[in-house]
């Protein structure tokens, strides 16, 4: 291995200091032009006719916090249906067709049917909302969403009072997802919300980040973001939705009940059964990153404490 010390670099190698702290904006205008390879526009989402990002508009009660790197969190991923491997998202998600794409609405609502994703778009503004994102194996993220509210979307379909719960389901697609070929979890990848914590405020609808549309790797084109609870509750590349009034199954719930359960809240108090709840380290940092202590709720409990007042949150984990 080649090892250059400072005075074998040539000033002409060296990075500029104000390019380099604007590397995020760069890296996102190169990709949207198609001019840096890797993850780029062959595995970003086209959005449907007539859909824009350009009006975008800032949420105001985004969180004030320096963002994750752009290549971390497109390039560093759970996504099993392309692998279980960290980079195996990036690497193999450009197999994903996202263009035509279909959602089925069914269960207990009056308006239940096939809409087209365009359908499902149209009627919405769009706003950049800056969460933080938690994992269970204690790393974090802070991204700016692009998206609407999760609630707006429910609402089109008027659950009726037998809808305690929404269910969502991902794409199942051996042929473009050969993660599938391996019976890591029960296919197709399923999640579930109480009707009260999908109709809070804070739950959204995701078509994109960074200001671009969503890259496959990402949940392309159309996720959930659930800021309060781990990670995996926030579903991917969502194709149906179902209301209903019983709790329904959650894929990780399916397999490995004792670890993870249906609600899924962020709770440093209770540890996993492997590893420590109690902090965490930013994505992008190495092992010996300084960590911070984990925040009830991922840091959002005045938001949505009130949903879980008469719960046991270690035995309703």
């Amino acid at each position: 291995m080649l090892i250059k010390t400072a005075r074998d670099i040539k000033n002409s190698e060296i990075t500029p200091e104000n390019i380099f702290r604007d590397r995020r904006r760069i890296l996102a205008a190169g990709l949207a032009a198609g001019l840096l390879p890797g993850i780029g526009l062959d595995t970003e989402a086209a959005l449907p006719d007539g859909i824009s990002l350009n009006k975008t508009k800032p949420w105001p009660n985004s969180i004030d916090e320096e963002y994750s790197d752009f290549d971390d969190v497109t390039g560093y991923n759970n996504y099993y249906e392309f692998g279980t491997g960290k980079t195996d998202p990036a690497r193999y998600a450009h197999t994903l067709v996202t263009d035509p794409w279909s959602i089925k609405v069914e269960g207990e609502a009056e308006n239940t049917g096939t809409f087209t994703l365009e359908d499902i778009l149209r009627p919405h503004s769009f706003e950049q909302r800056v969460y933080r994102l938690r994992c269970v194996e204690a790393w974090s993220a802070v991204v700016p969403w692009v998206g609407f509210p999760l609630a707006d979307l429910l609402k089109r379909f008027s659950p009726t009072s037998k809808a305690k719960y929404v269910q969502f389901f991902t794409l199942y697609e051996p042929n473009q997802m050969p993660g599938l070929r391996y019976p890591v979890l029960e296919w197709p990848y399923r999640e579930g919300l109480t009707i009260a914590e999908a109709m809070n405020p804070l739950s959204l609808m995701a078509i994109g980040l960074y200001g671009q549309a969503l890259p496959n790797q990402n949940g392309a084109p159309l996720r959930l973001v659930v800021p309060w609870k781990y990670g995996f509750k926030s579903i991917k590349s969502i194709v149906r939705i179902r209301f209903q009034e019983s709790q329904p199954q959650t894929s990780w719930n399916m397999a490995i009940s004792q670890e993870y359960g249906f609600y899924s809240n962020v709770n440093p108090r209770v540890d996993h059964p492997r590893w420590s709840q109690a902090s965490e380290r930013r994505i992008g940092g190495s092992l010996f990153s300084a960590r911070t202590p984990t925040l009830m709720f991922n840091g959002y409990e005045a938001e949505v404490a009130h949903l879980y007042r008469d719960l046991d949150l270690a035995k309703n984990y």
